[in-house]
């Protein structure tokens, strides 16, 4: 693959703006078939331009408008918005107050560097296959939800470019909901509390919801490979203690002993179970015992959510097709029906399409027997990618 070079992303991106963004799909997608009258007008679009010049509520009256005027910017990133009560773009003429963010996909942002805590292959910024395992679980456990708990049924899955997912909820009924209900929607969709400074962050009632069960189901056909073998979570003396945090005192020692005798972090788990199972037994009365190892696997591998980006009817989320400026890669629509082939590092970077299109070009132009002023006329397309295509 073409390795990504950003001093080049300027003249790619006229490239990519100007042959292979999906204007088409895209414009279907948030004109949602023309139905509400000035729907894809009223949206607000924001633009990150080169050196970070920000631009907000840009908006557009078409297809074509759009393809113009992102022609004309070529954007290092695309942000969409809320659909507002008037253009976005005319928002200085509407009297103070009366601008108002009136629908809005509910979005999710699921992001790895809020796993930093419990991954031990990578942090901040850096991915790998070991820790990509937490985005795989995640996308199950939020979309089974989504569509069983709560019905909806239009769910796009994004990959960000980088190191992360969104998740767009785009049904029509979805688009209205207030701030307060997208809120308790997260929050229904939340177990693990706590800021840096709260060593346990999920504690589990007495009485299990069935959204736990579901999400442990799906977190115990990966646990095993990934958090005892990928992450080796109890690998040695400095990743038990972390873990030995989280259970009650009492039993402590005794897991510090058993962890030592043994070799690997397998064997540890098992030793950590038949001790909680132990603890359990003995005290009746203490519920805080009672979901140990639950609570252990949700804190390693549940999903983290962004509140903030799913609650504001008004808060920007970078677009799908958007390029990611750090790393050239594109941020395809992820297949639900492939999340666990899905691989970050596959995905299509802006550096490799456009040498796709270079070569088609010259071998057109080598069949047309021309080598002059083809090359801005030829419309090659590159081999096909399935992940440039939305979903749905």
């Amino acid at each position: 693959m073409e390795a990504f070079d950003p001093a080049e992303l300027p003249e790619l991106l006229k490239l990519y703006y100007r042959r292979l963004f999906p204007y088409g799909q895209y414009y279907r997608w948030l004109n949602y078939g023309g139905v509400v009258k000035n729907y894809f007008q009223h949206r607000e679009f924001s633009f990150t331009l080169k050196d970070d010049i920000y631009i907000r509520y840009q908006s557009f009256n078409n297809q074509s408008d759009l393809e113009k005027e992102m022609q004309k910017m070529n954007p290092y990133k695309i942000d969409i918005g809320a659909v507002y009560s008037h253009r976005p773009n005319q928002h200085n003429t509407v009297k103070l107050g009366a601008f108002q963010a009136q629908e809005k996909e509910l979005v999710f942002d699921i992001d790895m560097t809020d796993y930093d805590d419990v991954r031990r292959c990578c942090s901040s910024a850096d991915i790998c296959s070991k820790c990509w395992t937490l985005m795989t679980m995640a996308i199950h456990i939020i979309d089974r939800a989504l569509k069983e708990d709560f019905g909806f049924k239009h769910r796009l899955w994004v990959y960000s470019g980088r190191r992360g997912v969104h998740c767009w909820v785009c049904d029509e009924s979805v688009r209205k909901l207030s701030s307060a209900v997208r809120s308790g929607i997260v929050e229904y969709l939340s177990l693990v509390k706590g800021g840096q400074d709260v060593k346990k962050k999920v504690h589990l009632s007495e009485k299990i919801h069935p959204f736990v069960r579901k999400s442990i189901n799906i977190i115990k056909k990966y646990f095993e490979q990934y958090a005892l073998v990928d992450q080796d979570i109890l690998e040695n003396k400095q990743s038990w203690d972390k873990i030995l945090a989280l259970v009650p005192e009492t039993v402590r020692d005794e897991l510090q002993q058993g962890f030592q005798r043994q070799s690997n972090s397998p064997q540890r788990w098992e030793t950590l179970k038949n001790t909680i199972n132990k603890y359990q037994k003995n005290n009746k009365n203490d519920k805080c015992g009672l979901w140990l190892e639950w609570e252990i696997m949700l804190q390693y591998c549940f999903p983290r959510l962004d509140i903030n980006v799913s609650k504001g009817i008004n808060h920007l989320l970078k677009s799908p097709f958007s390029v990611h400026p750090k790393t050239g890669r594109i941020s395809v629509p992820i297949d639900l029906q492939k999340v666990d082939q899905f691989d970050p590092f596959t995905v299509p970077t802006i550096s490799s399409i456009c040498h796709e299109l270079d070569v088609i070009s010259t071998k057109e132009e080598k069949e047309n027997g021309t080598e002059s002023d083809t090359k801005h006329r030829t419309r090659g397309r590159p081999r096909h990618h399935p992940q440039l295509e939305t979903a749905g």
